[in-house]
C-alpha cells in the first residue's frame, strides 16, 4: 500500500507493520475504530497478520485500503468494534463496496484481548483482537439496515438526551432568578410541568407587571395564547403579586432575562416534541420494535434507548446473558469456604440497565402483573430499588421469551398446543 493510505500523519517503522502474503482462502480484517484515524488488521484462517496499518478516517484512504485488503482473499470478512459516529464513513464505503461486516462490542473485544500476550494496549492490538474475534465467533450480529436504524437511533436519543439536560439546566437557573426577586411566584408552579406558568414569565415576571394587569385581564392573555387552564394560572399568579409589595434591586433586569430563559424552555419544549415523533418514526422501522413497545412499560423513547444500549438483541443467546449484560445478575465471590457471597458486578452496561430499570418502575404503576410482582417483593421486605430490580430482571425473561418467539405481550399467558 502507498504511504498516504497508511498514515494519517509521520508514522515510524515501530508504530506501523505491514504484511504482504499470496491470496489465500478467508480474511478476517478487524478495525479499531477512532475519530482521526483508523487501525486495521488482517488475519488468514490460522491467525496470521495479512496486514497491520493505520487509515485516516479519509474517503480516498479508506478506498484505497478497502482495495489493497480485496487483493489477499476472495473471502472476507470485516469486524468493527464501534457503531456510532467515528465508524459512519467506514461502514458507508464498506457497504458501497458489498463487503460483509460484522459487529464486535467493545465488553467483547476487552475480554477477548486477555488471551492475547502483553498487558499493554495500543490500536494495533485491539485491531488484531477485533480480527481474531471475527475468525473465531462466528456469532458476531452482522451490521445490515437494522444496525443502521439502531444507529440513527443512537444519534435521535443521544441528542435528546442533551437537549433534556439543557431544559433542566436552563429550568434551574430560571428557578434561581424568579427567587431572587420574585420567590412567591416561583413557589406557586412548577416550571417543569406547567407550560402555563412559562407563557405567563415570556411577558410578566414581576409583582408589580402581574397586578396591573389584574386577574381577568391576565386571564385573557393566557387564553389568547392558548394556555390550559389560564383561570387558574392567572389566579395563582396575582394572588402571589398581592403577597409582594417590595421592589427588589435588579427586578427589571432579572425579570427580562427570566423571560428570555422562559421563551427558550418553552421552544425546548417544541423542539422535544418534534425529536420524540422522528425517534417514534425512527422506531416503528426496528423489525423488533412492535414486540418491544408491546410490553407494559416501553414506549418508543424508551424502546429506542434500549436498543441502543443493547444492540443487537437477538445476539444474546439466553435471558440470562442479556440480565447479565444489564448488572442484573449478581457475581460471585467465594473463596473457600465461604460460599454463597454475591455481589453486584462492577462491568456491565450501565445505559441498558438504566432502559430496563426505567421500564421496570415505569410498567408497576399500573395494576397487572408487574406491579403484582413489585407489590410481593416489597412484602418480602425489599427495598423500593431492590424490588424494582428484581422487577426489570423478571421482565427480560419475558421480553426475551417474545423476541425469540417474535410475538406480542399479552397478560393472559399464550395457549399451548394439546396433543394430538
Amino acid at each position: 500500500m502507498s504511504a498516504g493510505c497508511s498514515t494519517g500523519g509521520q508514522t515510524t517503522q515501530s508504530e506501523q507493520e505491514a504484511y504482504v502474503t499470496v491470496e489465500g482462502d478467508g480474511t478476517w480484517i478487524g478495525v479499531d475504530v477512532g475519530k482521526t484515524h483508523h487501525w486495521v488488521c488482517a488475519v488468514d484462517e490460522r491467525g496470521q497478520k495479512l496486514l497491520s496499518l493505520k487509515v485516516l478516517n479519509d474517503e480516498a484512504q479508506i478506498l484505497e485500503m478497502i482495495t489493497a485488503v480485496s487483493g489477499l482473499a476472495q473471502s472476507r470478512v470485516w469486524a468493527i468494534d464501534i457503531l456510532g459516529t467515528p465508524s459512519a464513513l467506514l461502514l458507508a464505503l464498506l457497504a458501497q463496496a458489498g463487503e460483509s461486516v460484522r459487529y464486535a462490542s467493545g465488553r467483547l473485544v476487552a475480554a477477548m484481548s486477555t488471551a492475547y500476550a502483553g498487558e499493554g494496549k495500543t490500536d494495533a492490538k485491539d485491531a488484531y483482537v477485533i480480527a481474531e474475534t471475527a475468525r473465531i465467533r462466528t456469532d458476531l450480529a452482522v451490521v445490515d439496515t437494522d444496525t443502521d436504524v439502531v444507529r440513527t437511533l443512537g444519534v435521535l436519543t443521544g441528542h435528546r438526551a442533551d437537549l433534556v439536560a439543557d431544559r433542566v439546566r436552563m429550568i434551574n437557573r430560571l428557578r434561581d432568578l424568579l427567587t431572587s426577586v420574585f420567590p412567591a411566584l416561583e413557589r406557586e408552579f412548577d416550571f417543569a410541568s406547567c407550560k402555563g406558568a412559562l407563557v405567563l414569565l415570556t411577558g410578566y415576571a414581576t409583582p408589580e407587571a402581574i397586578r396591573r394587569m389584574g386577574e381577568a385581564r391576565l386571564s385573557r392573555w393566557l387564553r389568547q395564547r392558548r394556555v390550559r387552564g389560564y383561570a387558574d394560572v392567572a389566579a395563582r399568579a396575582v394572588a402571589a403579586a398581592q403577597s409582594q409589595h417590595t421592589v427588589l434591586v435588579g427586578q427589571d433586569v432579572t425579570a427580562s432575562i427570566v423571560a428570555e430563559l422562559a421563551s427558550t424552555v418553552l421552544s425546548q419544549h417544541e423542539r422535544l416534541k418534534a425529536l420524540d415523533e422522528q425517534i417514534q418514526d425512527t422506531f416503528a422501522q426496528h423489525p423488533q420494535a412492535a414486540v418491544i413497545e408491546s410490553m407494559p412499560g416501553f414506549g418508543p423513547v424508551l424502546g429506542a434507548s434500549l436498543l441502543v444500549a443493547a444492540g443487537d438483541l437477538a445476539a444474546f443467546p439466553t435471558a440470562g446473558h442479556l440480565a447479565a449484560a444489564a448488572g442484573l445478575v449478581p457475581v460471585p465471590n467465594d473463596s473457600g469456604r465461604r460460599v454463597g457471597n454475591l455481589h453486584k458486578p462492577r462491568r456491565y452496561s450501565r445505559p441498558l440497565r438504566h432502559a430496563l430499570y426505567l421500564s421496570a418502575q415505569t410498567s408497576m404503576m399500573r395494576a397487572g402483573p408487574n406491579r403484582d410482582y413489585y407489590l410481593k417483593k416489597r412484602d418480602q421486605g425489599r427495598t423500593h430499588s431492590q424490588a424494582v430490580i428484581a422487577l426489570a430482571r423478571r421482565r427480560i425473561d419475558v421480553l426475551w421469551a417474545l423476541l425469540r418467539d417474535d410475538r406480542a405481550w399479552t397478560a393472559a399467558p399464550p395457549a399451548r398446543a394439546h396433543a394430538a
